[in-house]
C-alpha cells in the first residue's frame, strides 16, 4: 500500500505544510488530496498521472497503446460498430476512451483497454462496473494525450482518401479550431510550458507529426509530438486568437493574443513562418509580473556593478549593451532604467516591439509599416525634453547619429548593438557610417553580455575534470585577484530542474571603460588586440574570464561557460 503523504511530498516535491493544510481542508469540506493540492497551486496537474498510477497501481498508458488511436484511420468507424452510441457518450462524458478499437471485433474474451484521466471520478467508475473486469484494463494518460483521443475520435477526415485539411473552407477551419480537443490541446500545451519556465514554445512540421519544443533558459527542448491531423487546427486556433488570416500560408505573420493560464495573464507574441510542411509557429510568453528589474538580480559581479552604477548616473553620454539575440541584453537595460526610475527624471524608450510595461516611463512602438522607424521616432523623442532615451537597437547609420549626437545636447542614452565583444562595437558604428569624432565624444561604456545557465543547486556534483580545462586558460590570476578556491561543480538533472541539471540564468559581463586612453587606439589596423590588452591591463575581465570565476564558485559549469562564452 503505498504512502500517500510519503508520496507526495518526498517523490513529488510537495512540502509537508501543504499536505497538511490540504488535509484539514479535506477533512472540513471534503474533496480529493491531490485535487485540493492541485487548486492550492502546490501540485503540478502534470504530476497527476504520477500520482494515480502509483496510488491506485494502474500503469500509463504506453506510446504503442495511444498510437491505436492516433493512428488509425478507421476509429471513428470501428467505434461506432462496436459501441453503443449512448455508452460512448457516457465514456466521452467522463474522461474515457476505448485504445484498442480493433480488438473489440476480435473476441469476447479480448480486453478492452480504457484511457482515463481520473480513476477516481465515480461516474468512470459506473461505466467500468458495467463490464467483466477481466475483460477490461485501465490505463491513466495525461491531458495532451486525452486531448489527441478526444480528436481521433471525432475526426472525420480520413488520410488514405487523399482529402487534405489544407483545401478545407475557411468555414470549416475554424470549427476544427474551436472543437474542445482543439481548444483543450492548446491550453495545456501553453501551461505546460509555462510551468517548465519556457521563454517560447516551438511547433513545429516534422516526419509527418507536429514538434513541440520549449527553450527553458535559453536551450531548446524536445517536449512532445503531436498527429498531423492535429496540427493544423492548433495552428488556426493560435491565428485566430493572435487576429492573424487563417487563410494565409504564404508568407510570415506576427501577432499577439493576451490569455489566462493557471490563474496568470500571460501576454504571448506569435510569429507565423511558412516552411517546407507547413507553417512553423513560435510564441514568446511575456509574464509581466514574474519580472523583477533589479540590477541586483542580473548576478552582475560587484566590482563591475559599481563603476556601472557610476555610469548611469551621468547626465549625458552613450552606454551600450552589445550581443547577439537572447543575451538579455534589453532586461539589463531595464533594470539600468528601473534603477534611474524617480520623479525628477523624465525616460523615454524607443523599442520594437514594447514587450514590458514599466511603470512612469514612456514606451514608444516602432512602426515601420507607415515609415515610423527608430531614426524618426528618435527625431521626435528628443523634442520631448527627455533626460534619458533608450533606443532598443541600432540598425543604421541614422539612427547611430541621432543616438551618439543626442548623447552630447545633454541626454544619457541606453542602446543594444549586435557584436561579438566590447570592442567590436567601435567597429560596428564606424562600419555604419558614424563619425569617429562622435564616438570618441559620445560613447562612454560598452558592456558585452552573454547569459549562462547556473547550476541545479539540488543536483549538481563537483567536476574533477573541470581543473584541467581551467588550468590551460591561465586563471591563476583571477583567484587571487578575487580571493576564490575554485570549486568546480558540473550539471546531473533532477525533478526540479527538469532533469537538464540547470535552474535559471546568470549574465556574464565585459566591461569596456571608453575614455581618451582607448579611443586614441581608434583607426588602428590591430584596434581589437589593442583594446583587450589595455582592459586586461585596466584589470577588467572578458566574457570567458568573468564566466570562468562563477564557474570557480559553483555557480554554473565549465562547460556552460564555454558554451556561451568559449
Amino acid at each position: 500500500m503505498v504512502d500517500v503523504e510519503t508520496l507526495l511530498t518526498q517523490e513529488l516535491h510537495v512540502s509537508p505544510e501543504e499536505v497538511q493544510k490540504a488535509s484539514l481542508y479535506q477533512q472540513r469540506h471534503g474533496g480529493r488530496l491531490e485535487q485540493i493540492l492541485v487548486r492550492m497551486g502546490a501540485l503540478s496537474s502534470e504530476l497527476l498521472p504520477q500520482y494515480y498510477t502509483q496510488v491506485f497501481s494502474v500503469p500509463l498508458i504506453s506510446a504503442d497503446e495511444l498510437a491505436v488511436v492516433t493512428e488509425r484511420d478507421d476509429f471513428v468507424q470501428v467505434l461506432q460498430e462496436a459501441v453503443p452510441e449512448h455508452l460512448r457518450q457516457s465514456w466521452q462524458r467522463v474522461g474515457l476512451y476505448p485504445i484498442n478499437p480493433h480488438q473489440l471485433r476480435a473476441s469476447a474474451d479480448a480486453n478492452l483497454i480504457l484511457a482515463c484521466l481520473n480513476p477516481t471520478d465515480i461516474a468512470a467508475m459506473d461505466v467500468l462496473a458495467s463490464y467483466d473486469e477481466r475483460t477490461v484494463e485501465l490505463r491513466i494518460c495525461t491531458e495532451e494525450q486525452m486531448a489527441l483521443v478526444e480528436q481521433a475520435s471525432k475526426s472525420e477526415v480520413n488520410h488514405d482518401s487523399g482529402v487534405d485539411l489544407s483545401l478545407l473552407e475557411e468555414d470549416r477551419l475554424r470549427e476544427l479550431a474551436s472543437e474542445a480537443p482543439t481548444v483543450n490541446l492548446l491550453n495545456n500545451l501553453i501551461a505546460k510550458g509555462l510551468r517548465r519556465r519556457a521563454s517560447d514554445m516551438h511547433l513545429e512540421p516534422w516526419k509527418g507529426k507536429g514538434r513541440v519544443r520549449y527553450r527553458v533558459d535559453g536551450v531548446l527542448h524536445d517536449a512532445d509530438l503531436i498527429p498531423a491531423r492535429m496540427l493544423l487546427p492548433v495552428v488556426t486556433r493560435l491565428k485566430l486568437l493572435a487576429n492573424m488570416d487563417i487563410a494565409e500560408k504564404r508568407r510570415p505573420q506576427d501577432g499577439k493574443i493576451d490569455i489566462r493560464v493557471d490563474g496568470r495573464n500571460v501576454d504571448i507574441r506569435v510569429s507565423a513562418m511558412p516552411v517546407g510542411e507547413g507553417e512553423s509557429v513560435v510564441m514568446r510568453f511575456l509574464l509581466q509580473d514574474s519580472l523583477s528589474y533589479d540590477v541586483g538580480a542580473l548576478g552582475i559581479e560587484p566590482d563591475i556593478e559599481a563603476k556601472l552604477m557610476d555610469d548611469i548616473q551621468s547626465t549625458s553620454g552613450v552606454v551600450l549593451m552589445t550581443g547577439p539575440t537572447g543575451s538579455g541584453k534589453t532586461t539589463s537595460l531595464y533594470s539600468f532604467l528601473t534603477r534611474r526610475n524617480e520623479p525628477g527624471v523624465k525616460i523615454i524608450t524607443i523599442e520594437d516591439p514594447v514587450e514590458y510595461q514599466l511603470d512612469g516611463i514612456n514606451q514608444v512602438q516602432v512602426q515601420a509599416d507607415i515609415g515610423y522607424t527608430f531614426a524618426k521616432a528618435l527625431r521626435t523623442v528628443v523634442r520631448q525634453d527627455p533626460d534619458i532615451i533608450m533606443v532598443g537597437e541600432i540598425r543604421d547609420q541614422e539612427t547611430a547619429s541621432i543616438a551618439l549626437q543626442s548623447a552630447l545636447t545633454g541626454h544619457l542614452v541606453f542602446s543594444t548593438l549586435h557584436t561579438n565583444d566590447a570592442a567590436s562595437a567601435y567597429t560596428r558604428l564606424l562600419d555604419l557610417g558614424v563619425e569617429e569624432f562622435l564616438l570618441s565624444a559620445a560613447v562612454k561604456v560598452v558592456l558585452a553580455q552573454r547569459l549562462a545557465r547556473k547550476l541545479c543547486p539540488h543536483c549538481k556534483v563537483p567536476d574533477t575534470d573541470a581543473a584541467k580545462t581551467a588550468a590551460k586558460l591561465n586563471l591563476q590570476w583571477l583567484c587571487d585577484t578575487f580571493h576564490v578556491s575554485p570549486s568546480y561543480h558540473k550539471a546531473v538533472g533532477c525533478e526540479h530542474c527538469g532533469h537538464t541539471g540547470y535552474l535559471g540564468r546568470v549574465a556574464i559581463i565585459e566591461y569596456l571603460k571608453c575614455d581618451d586612453e582607448l579611443t586614441a587606439l581608434l583607426g588602428k589596423p590591430d584596434f581589437l588586440q589593442a583594446a583587450a590588452k589595455l582592459n586586461r591591463q585596466r584589470g577588467s575581465r572578458s566574457l570567458l574570464e568573468d564566466g570562468m570565476l562563477k564557474a570557480m564558485r559553483g555557480e554554473t559549469s565549465v562547460a556552460e561557460v564555454m558554451r556561451v562564452a568559449g
